[in-house]
């Protein structure tokens, strides 16, 4: 006869098994609704601050459900927060809608795009905001279900590529009191690591000169592109004298209107990475001073407007782990025979050798200290709150973001695929997060070292307000 302690112990990993095969299998139930959410937001891209219909459908979907609506936070028009629930712990999970400008894409395996110059989900947004809506009304439904005590919230993030809109969500302070926030992103691989990014400053360089006739009087002119190219030239001088992770882009964006004529107005946009976010800083002085002696050696005026500031990632290894866990048993992409064929016709596109096989593998757990590649505002939100992430492989292997490949396959089942798996892992970790308070009390704990004691956050925007026609 067994033991009353060995009844109990197989009581409770039956219950525990219980639950989430109840989330997975709602997720898996409602997929369909999902998968037509997401594809609405692919055929229907919309620029940051400019998402009106997707943040719309996300948010109706969300109070048919149940979930209560705050619309318009943080001064940001298409923002939202959704919650379910009452009492602690509040756990987060956010939600990204935005296209990108300039990479219009059919669902197709080819170079095909929608519209010649049109915007698409070339980072896959559309399917980063139908998960986590996915992941959070199947967390609400087992709150519910299980009579489990706490908050569930989704966060309607806007304008995450170059608009910073979680930067200006925390800097309101939105962010206070919950416990731990979720996320994920769309990726060519299934991983969970507790990796960090690239802290990221932005802005606007514009010069102002006088304009006259290039040939007839050029010695009336002051030109503005002279400026411009003045500054640019400095800067690229800068780069011997700078730390070496550092990363430094610009692009033109206005540089007058006809070579004969002394351009009275130019603009340049600048972007400034580096892992940590006080060589951020001090660099992009650097810059400014450059633009400032640019317009004085040229007799033009120069201006600039801070157009984003993200913080790097602070890795948190503690929920990281559990995410990984809940990665390792929802699993990675299985391809049907016509995903097969799709999956290497993308890969042919590449100049690389890549192996489609890969998208079924999960990837190693490993703790990323210093950021490489690119930025977030998840960012800023990991300096005041434990965050955890991961990625699912959305994309053929090898695909980079912001690519027409990338776009495409966002559009078929492969994406579905991998935005379902998405959902289900963000809900799963949610449901062990709030059975087991314990691991939330260690991962603020091990926030706060990494902070530092006398660390203080204080936002890189300044007190702008959101550029909502920064896309304009």
């Amino acid at each position: 006869m067994k033991s009353i302690s060995t009844i109990f112990l197989l009581f409770a990993t039956c219950f525990s098994f219980a639950q989430p095969n109840q989330i997975t299998q709602e997720i898996d139930q409602n997929a369909a609704l999902y998968k037509s959410i997401a594809q609405q937001i692919w055929a229907n891209p919309e620029l940051g601050y400019q998402e009106t219909a997707s943040s719309a459908l996300l948010q109706k979907t969300l109070k048919d459900a149940g979930f209560s609506i705050e619309t318009g936070v943080a001064g940001i028009p298409t923002a939202f927060i959704a919650e379910f629930g009452t009492g602690t712990p509040v756990i987060a999970v956010l939600a990204e809608f935005d296209a990108l400008p300039g990479i219009s894409q059919q669902a197709v395996a080819y170079k095909a795009p929608v519209t010649e110059g049109g915007a698409g989900h070339a980072c896959g947004h559309h399917l980063f905001g139908t998960a986590s809506v996915a992941a959070g009304i199947s967390i609400k439904n087992w709150l519910q279900k299980s009579k489990t005590p706490g908050t569930i919230r989704v966060y309607g993030t806007p304008a995450e590529e170059g608009g910073a809109g979680k930067v200006y969500m925390v800097r309101a302070g939105l962010f206070e009191d919950v416990d731990t926030v979720l996320h994920w992103h769309p990726n060519d691989q299934n991983e969970a690591n507790a990796s960090s990014s690239l802290a990221n400053k932005s802005a606007k360089f514009r010069f102002y000169g006088v304009a006259s006739h290039a040939a007839g009087a050029p010695e009336r002119g002051r030109s503005a592109l002279d400026a411009v190219e003045a500054m640019n030239y400095m800067t690229n001088l800068l780069r011997e004298h700078v730390p070496q992770e550092t990363r430094i882009h610009y692009v033109i964006t206005s540089g007058g209107e006809a070579p004969n004529v002394v351009p009275a107005f130019a603009e340049v946009f600048y972007y400034v990475r580096n892992p940590d976010v006080a060589n951020v800083k001090s660099i992009f002085e650097r810059i400014v001073k450059a633009a400032e002696a640019a317009a004085l050696g040229t007799e033009t005026e120069m201006k600039y407007e801070v157009i984003h500031g993200l913080y790097n990632l602070l890795p948190n290894e503690t929920l990281s782990r559990v995410m990984f866990d809940n990665l390792q048993k929802v699993g990675g992409i299985q391809y049907t025979d016509e995903e097969r064929e799709f999956a290497r016709k993308i890969a042919a596109s590449f100049n690389i050798e890549t192996h489609i096989d890969d998208a079924a593998k999960i990837s190693a757990f490993v703790v990323q200290e210093k950021g490489t590649g690119g930025s977030t505002d998840v960012g800023d939100v990991s300096w005041q709150v434990p965050t955890a992430g991961l990625g699912t492989a959305t994309w053929v292997p090898g695909t980079s973001a912001h690519t027409w490949q990338a776009v495409a396959a966002g559009g078929t089942s492969i994406g579905q695929k991998g935005m379902i798996n998405a959902a289900k892992v963000i809900a799963l970790t949610a449901a062990e997060l709030y059975k087991n308070p314990n691991i939330i009390k260690k991962a603020k704990e091990e926030l706060a070292t990494r902070r530092g004691n006398n660390t203080a956050y204080e936002a890189l925007i300044g007190d702008r307000e959101p550029p909502l026609d920064y896309r304009n």
